[in-house]
């Protein structure tokens, strides 16, 4: 491997998730230019021996890259830099998410993506949007009631909100997130007991409540202040996951 190749990886940042890491690592270096459309990668051997991983890791970030298209793999020759480099299109795959911080990453995404949308949807939210988002949060309180997560009411809630803004853009990027929005296995529900289940089922109730009378109301100052609260305190919370996770 070329001293050059080296330096690229042996810059790869240290995060919870190794396998992120090189991804991430590789990606930026193909959309700086770093790595040039048509240009050989290391083999999985030198890569492993330049940064120390396990060559599962290694397969597994070179699995992402093939799957947005940013590298191909020529039989017997090995992988290259696609010659169309440039992403093919956004999306947040469930098992890149296996830290606490790349969720609070999603969710940093979510704000500025909400956060706008909240005040177009009060500004253009038709009768049709309010009766649809009443429907979905009814929907979601019938869910949690019934003991359940409430999940795909809560991203159903949500992308009501991205729909009133009568821009289907905010819509289209919003499935993207899918089932990653709050992923269930850093939400840790499972582990409250039922006193605490209620009282964050009644927090969220009231915090989505929050967001549709202002949209309802076509207060746009209002949601994005309601909106912002919500995603905040939901991000709070996920630090304090992160933090107690640290200290064991």
């Amino acid at each position: 491997m070329k001293d050059r190749d080296k330096a690229i990886f042996n810059m790869i940042p240290q995060t919870s998730s190794l396998r992120s890491g090189l991804a991430e690592s590789l990606i930026a270096h193909i959309e700086s230019g770093d790595l040039k459309p048509g240009q050989r990668l290391p083999t999985e051997q030198e890569i492993m021996e330049a940064t120390g991983v396990s060559r599962t890791i290694v397969r597994e970030a070179l699995a992402t890259l093939r799957a947005q298209g940013l590298i191909t793999t020529r039989q017997g020759l090995g992988a290259f830099v696609s010659s169309n480099s440039v992403p093919r299109s956004f999306s947040i795959i469930p098992n890149d998410l296996e830290s606490i911080d790349e969720v609070l990453r999603v969710l940093e995404l979510r704000l500025g993506v909400e956060y706008e949308a909240a005040g177009l949807a009060a500004r253009r939210r038709t009768p049709e949007d309010i009766v649809r988002m009443q429907d979905r949060l009814d929907a979601l309180d019938q869910a949690i009631a019934a003991g359940g997560y409430g999940a795909d009411e809560d991203f159903a809630f949500h992308r009501s909100i991205l729909v009133a803004t009568q821009n289907s853009y905010y819509g289209r990027l919003f499935d993207t997130f899918g089932t990653t929005m709050v992923p269930r296995q850093w939400a840790h529900l499972d582990q409250m007991t039922a006193a605490e289940r209620q009282k964050h089922g009644e927090r969220m109730r009231k915090e989505h409540y929050a967001i549709f009378v202002a949209i309802r109301d076509g207060n746009e100052a209002a949601a994005r202040k309601a909106l912002r609260n919500h995603l905040s305190r939901s991000t709070a919370r996920f630090e304090k996951l992160r933090d107690a996770n640290l200290k064991r």
